[in-house]
């Protein structure tokens, strides 16, 4: 695996060039995890998903390993979307993946039984401000992926995983949304990751 180009700032995470500047001096074979690769995480993947036939939209994939696994342990619906153009063609030539952005789904209301996201969000986070009172581009941006992923997601019954480092205190108010019911799991010891789950209801 090739190294991966570090941003000069925690802000280039936010932004499109960053990722296509990063894609495109990688090797087309790498790939990355954010926080826990999917044998961590596995057996709650498993829990949250006991039907292997769901259809799985997978947010920001980037070169992730998170579908390829998914694939192998019998998950073969899974739809993969990244807004880098770089990775999307890179990943093309083993698997069918979209170009999209998360805050704007081409997707027709209520196509989708789950939403992953592992760290996607988190990239948005990354513009400068007090964490407690988040810029207002931080606000929209969060706002509209997730307003779009509870809009694909079958009614009753679909629904959002997110895992990341970020705390309840600091992610609550960006998941929240009537008709749903969430669920929080602390993950790690030392340094803890966190498995929210979004349940439209």
């Amino acid at each position: 695996m090739t190294t991966s180009v570090l941003p000069q700032s925690n802000e280039e995470y936010g932004t499109k060039e960053y990722w296509n500047t990063r894609y495109s001096k990688e090797d087309e074979e790498s790939t990355f995890d954010w926080f826990k690769t999917y044998a961590d995480i596995s057996d709650m993947i498993r829990g949250i998903i006991p039907d292997k036939s769901s259809r799985i939209l997978m947010l920001g994939c980037g070169n992730s390993t998170l579908s390829e696994d998914m694939w192998s342990d019998g998950y073969h619906d899974i739809v993969n979307i990244d807004y880098s153009s770089i990775v999307i063609e890179q990943m093309r030539r083993r698997h069918p993946w979209l170009e999209m952005d998360v805050r704007d789904l081409q997707f027709p209301d209520g196509s989708f039984d789950i939403a992953i996201d592992k760290g996607t969000m988190d990239a948005m986070m990354t513009l400068k401000g007090d964490v407690w009172d988040p810029p207002q581009q931080v606000i929209d941006d969060c706002t509209k992926e997730v307003d779009e992923v509870v809009r694909v997601l079958c009614p009753d019954s679909g629904i959002f995983v997110y895992l990341t480092f970020g705390q309840p205190h600091f992610r609550r108010r960006y998941l929240m949304r009537p008709g749903t019911n969430l669920e929080i799991k602390q993950l790690g010891e030392a340094f803890h990751y966190y498995l929210y789950v979004l349940r439209r209801s």
